[in-house]
Formats: structure tokens, C-alpha cells, sequence
């Protein structure tokens, strides 16, 4: 079972109500140093971090003087240009003091809905996290529209979770957790501590539950969901109260759903079979025995192009007498990958003008059975 304590990866999902003082406005210092402090603890245990943070709209409104409770649009992405540099700028005085350094990522739907661009966003959120930065993720508000959004930040930490392979996601609340019923209604309903298997009956339950905002118990769920699909699971406890992951870890309550899978098998079977093919690399029988030992695809192993595909999409590799190996997400589009067969990894940068490393990392790559 995967836990807070036990977890290699975990996202931490922020919302507004606890990053913004009500009463000011302006950032809570106060509750920002004491989750400082939670999140200093995991990284000295070795647990990689990365946080999902709303708040840009808000913080906005005070620095523009918009006071109407109901803003235009074009407003709202007024404000979030606004406020995004005082929200980092939160995070960053939070976070230095106790050795964390932070990194600005502004995502859209495209950017985990399109596989190019999946892969450039993912490839930034890697190295930064081989850096030893801690990325701070929100939705990009000055571009999104009504039509064109996750609308909530629970669902795009469900995406970026499953981006980055988390195994767990926090995402932190107003309730503490999943109740039977409304527990502002009904006292003495019965908090879910544990959630094996997400099912219609426990999803119900959310009807009524955490009402109010874009962010309620049944967006919680769906960001549940997405992320039981990439193999993470998720927690969800309250998270106005100092140090709120530590108060877990000593008892508190709180709602774990646990995935079935681990991430990288969720991944790789996504792979194998959610994606359509779109052409095909034939590659010789040392790459082929490299491939099946857990290895990447190198160009020098390629012997054929097959097919048109651009960067991302998904293709067979078949070996010399046709047998499929396996199936990846190629790092390069045809045209490329042709010019490229053969060739040692140190002669891709001189020939393309980049270089993308592999031609099919090894984690993206699902070998057929």
C-alpha cells in the first residue's frame, strides 16, 4: 500500500482558500512556512516533491482592485497575470529558507492532451527534478478560456501526476477527507479512510460532500480516477491546519484511494493498448536483445523507417524477421528518424542540428509479450 510515509513520488495539490489569507488577500506566510517545513521533511527522507498551486486569480484581484465577487474573463486573466509573480514569489520565500528551490511551470490542456507536447513538458518537469528543483505548477489563467481549461486544479494534478510517474497524489482539502454523507449536514456520517476500488456506490457519496467552489468532492474523485488510471494513488485530508501532511502522519484523519497498479506498469500498458500505431522501426537483432534486457532504442540499432509520424506518436519495432518487439513513443518524427538509421548517438546533434537522445526511451517503451 502506498502511503505518505512510503511513497517515492508524491504531487501536493494547493488551493487557493489555503494559499491566500481571506482576510487580507495577500499570500499566508504563516501557513506557506509550516507546510515548508512538511515538505523540507519528505525531501530529507528522499521523496521527490512537485506542487500544484492555484491562488494567481486571487492574489490578481487585490493587485488590480477588483473587488466585484463575479469578475469578466478577461479580468480573471487580467488578475492571473497579475498575481502568477506574487504567487512564485510566496512559494519561493516559503521554500528558501528551508533549502527547496521552486520553478515556475504554466500548463494548458494541450500540454497533457497533446503527445509532442506532452513530452516537451514532461522532459522540462524531469530535468528540473534531476536538478533538484521543486516545480510549481498551475494552470496557465491569462490564455485559458471557459472552453479551453481544466477548470480545476484537482484535475491537473491528476495530470501531471500521471505525467511525471507520482505514486502519490495529496491533494489538500477543506473536508478531511471522503464521508458516507455530508458530514456538515449530517454529523454523524461515516469518514472512508481507506478506498480499494472506486466504484459507482463510492462515488455517490460525493454528491453532496465539500459543495462550493470548482474544486468539490466530486472533482476530487475525478482527479482520483485519472490518477488510479496512471497507477498513483491519492489522499485527501484537510489542509487548513498547520503542517498538514506531518498531522497525517500523526493520526489525522484522512481519505487514501489506493491504485491498483504501479505507475510505470499503468504506463507502459497505456501504451500497449490506448495508442494507436502510426508506423514502425525495424531494428537488428543486437538492438532487439538490448530492448527486451530493459534498455533504450538507439539509432545505431534501426534499420528501417516505416510509415509517417511525428514526435510522440506511437510506433511498432519490429525485428529483422518481422516479430513485433515492442511498442514506444518515438522521440523524433519520420523524417528525422530516417536520416538518423544507423547512426552512433554522438553523430545525431552534427546531422539533425538537436539531438533528442534515444529514438525510443526506455520508459516509453511497452515490449509486446
Amino acid at each position: 500500500m502506498t502511503t505518505l510515509a512510503s511513497a517515492r513520488f508524491v504531487v501536493i495539490k494547493v488551493g487557493t482558500a489555503l494559499v491566500v489569507d481571506p482576510d487580507t488577500g495577500a499570500a499566508d506566510a504563516v501557513w506557506l512556512d509550516a507546510l515548508a517545513a512538511d515538505l523540507a521533511r519528505l525531501r530529507a527522507r528522499g521523496q521527490k516533491l512537485l506542487i500544484v498551486s492555484s491562488g494567481a486569480v486571487a492574489l490578481g484581484r487585490r493587485r488590480l482592485s477588483l473587488t466585484r465577487r463575479s469578475l469578466t474573463l478577461p479580468e480573471k486573466q487580467a488578475a492571473a497575470a497579475a498575481g502568477q509573480s506574487r504567487l512564485m514569489r510566496a512559494w519561493e520565500e516559503a521554500l528558501a529558507p528551508v533549502g527547496i528551490t521552486v520553478a515556475q511551470v504554466l500548463m494548458t490542456p494541450d500540454d497533457t492532451e497533446v503527445r509532442r507536447r506532452y513530452l516537451n513538458v514532461r522532459a522540462t518537469l524531469e530535468t528540473l527534478l534531476e536538478l533538484g528543483v521543486v516545480p510549481v505548477v498551475n494552470e496557465n489563467d491569462t490564455v485559458a478560456t471557459e472552453e479551453l481549461r481544466y477548470g480545476d486544479n484537482d484535475r491537473l494534478a491528476a495530470r501531471v501526476a500521471q505525467m511525471v510517474g507520482a505514486d502519490l497524489l495529496v491533494l489538500l482539502s477543506d473536508v478531511d477527507g471522503l464521508y458516507a454523507a455530508d458530514p456538515r449536514r449530517n454529523p454523524t456520517a461515516r469518514h472512508i479512510p481507506l478506498v480499494e476500488v472506486l466504484t459507482p456506490e463510492i462515488e455517490a457519496m460525493a454528491g453532496g460532500a465539500n459543495i462550493g467552489g470548482s474544486g468539490g468532492m466530486a472533482t476530487k474523485l475525478a482527479a482520483v480516477r485519472i490518477a488510479a488510471a496512471a497507477g498513483c494513488s491519492t489522499l485527501i485530508t484537510l489542509g487548513r491546519r498547520p503542517a498538514p501532511l506531518r498531522a497525517v502522519e500523526e493520526g489525522a484523519l484522512a481519505s487514501l484511494f489506493q491504485a491498483a497498479a504501479t505507475p510505470a506498469a499503468a504506463y507502459k500498458a497505456w501504451i500497449a493498448g490506448s495508442l494507436s500505431t502510426q508506423g514502425a522501426l525495424v531494428v537488428d537483432d543486437g538492438a532487439a536483445k538490448a530492448l527486451r534486457a530493459g534498455k533504450s532504442l538507439l539509432s545505431a540499432g534501426v534499420k528501417a523507417v516505416e510509415g509517417r509520424f511525428e514526435k510522440g506518436d506511437a510506433v511498432i519495432v519490429r525485428d529483422l524477421a518481422g516479430r513485433e518487439v515492442g511498442r514506444g513513443l518515438s522521440r523524433y518524427d519520420a523524417a528525422d528518424a530516417a536520416r538518423i538509421v544507423g547512426l552512433k548517438s554522438d553523430a545525431i546533434e552534427p546531422v539533425l542540428g538537436y539531438s533528442a537522445g534515444p529514438l525510443i526511451h526506455a520508459d516509453d517503451l511497452a515490449l509486446a509479450g
